[in-house]
């Protein structure tokens, strides 16, 4: 097998902002695994949030790529792969280079299974066990920003379809996330409703601001309070008027084992808690436990986003629309633009470049170097 890389920027629509950080641009990195002719695709974004700027996602999908083309064929090292995720092994022996980061190992994932798919004819759903392509009414998030400016922007949305509005708080004065999430609800009275203050909240105001929320008609709240002290998440959740799903404190298998049953709901994104396998054994973990399953993503193209879609049927919650906060989407296949979120039946993720790969200047062999560019920004999540 061998693998190739390139960069790609991502400008969002307009910029987004958060409880931490406002979101202008990242870059994607695209690997490329080519084997028979046949390719496969993955896409690893940038964060400064997991610490991942170009530079660095680019050395370990190099690094990724070495490991992989000591393959014989991909069906071989995606089974590797998935026995490290099931063992949490990361020795030499794995299908990735020891001490990958999550977001890395989701995209080899991608890929393989990508080109996996492609070469048994059949898409990933159908390859993870699900006979029906998946098809899921997302959510469409809303930054901190004027409550004219939400409220405008709500009822565009629910013109265009959407059923779900997520709404970021976490302002310094909670009055103004009361008042954008009145704007929403007044402009599109019929959505559902999420609230996500990335942690913005203090645990001395978060009791009260959960019960003026429960009010207004929110659905659910993420990651209310900062990360770092999941008992203090889970003790705001048993006494909550509404379902807390933790997001920042929930990042793999040992905080969902840590959190399933004290929370109501887990946000899992592939590039947090190391890809599709590792997110099956999450929603394994937290069934019948009564902590639901989220699917989130970070802003990303189609290409990173498609293999979360591949298994939005099985979760409670679907936060999928990353490719839709952009002003380009380099790619297609998944929808969203009405609100609803469809995994294909074409073999593979069943995602496709808008335009044809350029190639020569950006993409380079494994083992090669990419020159790093950083854009300003913090991860969205």
């Amino acid at each position: 097998m061998r693998t190739c890389l390139r960069t790609v920027g991502l400008q969002l629509a307009e910029p987004l902002r958060i409880s931490r950080s406002t979101t202008t641009a990242r870059d994607a990195v695209r690997l490329t695994i080519e084997h028979e002719g046949l390719h496969g695709h993955g896409e690893t974004v940038t964060s400064v949030y997991y610490g991942l700027d170009t530079a660095t996602v680019a050395h370990w999908l190099d690094r990724c790529g070495r490991v992989l083309a000591r393959f014989p064929d991909p069906e071989t090292a995606l089974e590797t792969l998935i026995g490290q995720a099931r063992d949490d092994l990361a020795d030499v022996g794995g299908a990735v280079a020891p001490g990958t980061p999550p977001a890395v190992t989701a995209a080899v994932e991608s890929a393989l299974l990508d080109l996996v798919g492609k070469r048994a004819g059949a898409p990933v759903h159908r390859l993870l066990g699900t006979a029906t392509a998946p098809v899921a009414a997302t959510a469409r998030t809303i930054g901190i920003s004027s409550p004219r400016h939400a409220g405008a922007l709500a009822a565009r949305l629910a013109e265009q379809g959407f059923t779900v509005i997520k709404v970021k708080a976490g302002s310094p004065d909670p009055e103004d996330d009361v008042a954008r999430v009145r704007a929403v609800r007044a402009a599109a009275p019929h959505v559902r409703l999420l609230l996500d203050p990335n942690g913005g909240w203090s645990s001395t105001a978060a009791p009260a601001l959960l019960g003026r929320f429960a009010e207004l008609g929110v659905e659910a709240v993420e990651q209310p309070v900062a990360p770092g002290d999941p008992e203090a998440l889970a003790r705001l959740a048993a006494r909550s008027p509404l379902p807390v799903i933790a997001d920042e404190d929930a990042v793999g298998i040992e905080d969902a084992r840590r959190l399933a049953g004290r929370v109501h709901g887990i946000n899992v994104k592939l590039a947090k808690c190391g890809g599709v396998s590792a997110a099956l054994r999450i929603a394994a973990l937290i069934a019948g436990s009564g902590t639901g399953l989220m699917l989130g993503c970070l802003t990303a193209s189609s290409l990173g986003v498609a293999p979360a879609v591949h298994l939005a049927g099985r979760a409670r919650w679907t936060d999928l629309d990353g490719h839709l906060l952009l002003a380009h989407d380099p790619w297609t296949g998944i929808g969203g633009t009405d609100g609803t979120v469809r995994a294909s039946g074409h073999p593979g993720l069943g995602v496709r470049p808008r335009t044809p790969f350029d190639g020569h200047r950006s993409r380079i062999r494994a083992g090669s170097t990419v020159p790093g560019r950083n854009h300003a920004g913090q991860a969205r999540s």
